[in-house]
C-alpha cells in the first residue's frame, strides 16, 4: 500500500483506556511504539531508541530544566498498545510570551479516531490543571526539537532530525477541534537544477558592498568556545520569528555535544565583521539516509554495522541546513545570500548532491522567494495545530 492513500479506519474494541507512564516498563511500551505501528512503511526512518529515552529522561534532557512531559498511552480492551501522546509544560515559552500555551507531542495512533481523541482529552486534561487555557503541537519537546505534522509529501523518506507520520494524523486533528496556526515548508535544492548564476552575481555585489565582512568555518579545537558563540547568534537573530523560544545554554550544550558527533566543520559556516561573529549557517549529513536500515532503532548487535555499511556504500549523498542566522543589525545587507551559495558549493565539493532546506516559516516570504528563484522545489509540507482548552 502506497504512503499516500487514506488508511481505512480500525475500530479498536472499546473501552480504550488511558494512563499516565509511569515507571520504565511503561516507558519502554511508549518508545516501542512506532516501531511496531511503522514497521512496513518504507519511508519512515527509525530514529534510534536511546536518543528517544534521553529526551523523555528528567536526568539527561535539560529540557526539563524548565518544562514538564508527561507521557501517556493508550491501551484497548486487552491491553495492547494502541496509542501515545505526551503533554508538555515549555516554561521558556511561557516566560517569553505568557500566553497560556501548552504543547503536546510524540503523538502516534493506530486508525481508530476514538483512541486519538481520548489521547488529546487526556493530554488537554493534563495541561487544563497545570493552568494552562491552549494547547499545540506537535513538538517533541519543543520547536528547537523535532517539531511540526507532515502533511504533504509521505512518499518520501523525512531528512535527519525531520518527523514522519501517516496522513490521517491531520485529519483526526482536525476531527478533535484542532486548527491550524502556522505551516512550515521543506525545500529541496538539487545539483542538477541549481540557478546559481543569479545567485553568484547577487554574492559578488554583497562582497563589494561589505569589504569588512569575512567568512569562515568552524574551529573543532574551540568546538565549546564556536558553540556559544553560534547560540548568542541563533537566539537574537531568531528573537523575532514566530513561536521561537530561545535554548538555554544548558539545552544548547546537549545539542552541541550531540551535533559534534556527526558535524562536519567545513559546512559550518561563521560570518564576521572585522573578527565579530555576525552570522552562522549549519549543514548537516543526512544521516537518515544511512539509519533507515536499522529498522528496530538498535545500534547492536547488527544495527551499528548495517549503518557503517550504508554509509561507506555512498547512501549519503544528501544534506540538511536546519539553521542559519543573521545578528539584527545585519538584516538586509544580503548576508544570507553569501552563506547560502557558499554552503552550496562546499557541499558539492564534499560530495553531495543535494540538500533541503528545512523548515521555512511560511511568514519568511524573503526566503521562500529566494529559495524558488534559487530553483528550489517545495519537497514537504508540514504544519502545527492549536485548540483551546
Amino acid at each position: 500500500m502506497e504512503a499516500t492513500e487514506t488508511l481505512p479506519e480500525v475500530r479498536v474494541a472499546p473501552p480504550v483506556q488511558v494512563v499516565p507512564v509511569r515507571g520504565r516498563r511503561l516507558l519502554r511500551k511508549f518508545i516501542d511504539l512506532p516501531y511496531r505501528l511503522y514497521r512496513d512503511n518504507p519511508y519512515w526512518v527509525p530514529p534510534l531508541r536511546r536518543d528517544v529515552a534521553q529526551i523523555l529522561s528528567p536526568r539527561k534532557n535539560p529540557f526539563f530544566e524548565h518544562g514538564q512531559i508527561q507521557p501517556f498511552l493508550a491501551l484497548d480492551a486487552s491491553g495492547r498498545v494502541v496509542g501515545r501522546i505526551a503533554a508538555i509544560v515549555n516554561g521558556m515559552h511561557l516566560k517569553k510570551y505568557d500566553d497560556g500555551v501548552g504543547f503536546f507531542g510524540f503523538f502516534e495512533c493506530v486508525p481508530d479516531f476514538a483512541v486519538a481523541e481520548a489521547l488529546f482529552k487526556a493530554a488537554a486534561d493534563w495541561l487544563r490543571q497545570q493552568g494552562l487555557q491552549h494547547m499545540r503541537g506537535p513538538t517533541n519537546p519543543s520547536l528547537n526539537d523535532m517539531a511540526g505534522l507532515l502533511v504533504n509529501g509521505f512518499d518520501r523518506a523525512p531528512s535527519i532530525l525531520m518527523p514522519y507520520n501517516p496522513p490521517y494524523y491531520a485529519d483526526f486533528l482536525e476531527r478533535a477541534g484542532f486548527t491550524r496556526v502556522m505551516t512550515m515548508w521543506a525545500y529541496y535544492v538539487h545539483k542538477k537544477y541549481l540557478k546559481a548564476e543569479k545567485l553568484e552575481r547577487g554574492v559578488e555585489l554583497v562582497r563589494r558592498r561589505n569589504p569588512t565582512i569575512t567568512l569562515r568555518t568552524l574551529d573543532m579545537r574551540r568546538y565549546d568556545e564556536e558553540a556559544r558563540t553560534v547560540l548568542d547568534i541563533y537566539n537574537e537573530a531568531w528573537s523575532e520569528n514566530w513561536g521561537h523560544v530561545p535554548m538555554t545554554e544548558h539545552e544548547f550544550q546537549h545539542l552541541a555535544r550531540a551535533l559534534k558527533q556527526i558535524v562536519d566543520p567545513e559546512l559550518v559556516l561563521i560570518l564576521e565583521d572585522n573578527g565579530y561573529p555576525v552570522g552562522f549557517s549549519l549543514l548537516l549529513p543526512n544521516l537518515n539516509q544511512a539509519l533507515r536500515h536499522a529498522r528496530d532503532g538498535r545500534l547492536f548487535p547488527f544495527g551499528l554495522i548495517k549503518i557503517l555499511l550504508a554509509a561507506n556504500l555512498g547512501a549519503i549523498y544528501e544534506t540538511r541546513m536546519p539553521l542559519m542566522g543573521i545578528r539584527k543589525k545585519y538584516h538586509g545587507r544580503g548576508l544570507d545570500a553569501l552563506l547560502v551559495l557558499e554552503t552550496i558549493q562546499r557541499g558539492r565539493r564534499r560530495g553531495y548532491e543535494a540538500c533541503e532546506m528545512s523548515w521555512v516559516l511560511d511568514t519568511n516570504k524573503v526566503l521562500l522567494n529566494a529559495l524558488e528563484h534559487l530553483g528550489g522545489v517545495v519537497d514537504k509540507e508540514y504544519a502545527l495545530f492549536e485548540k483551546p482548552l
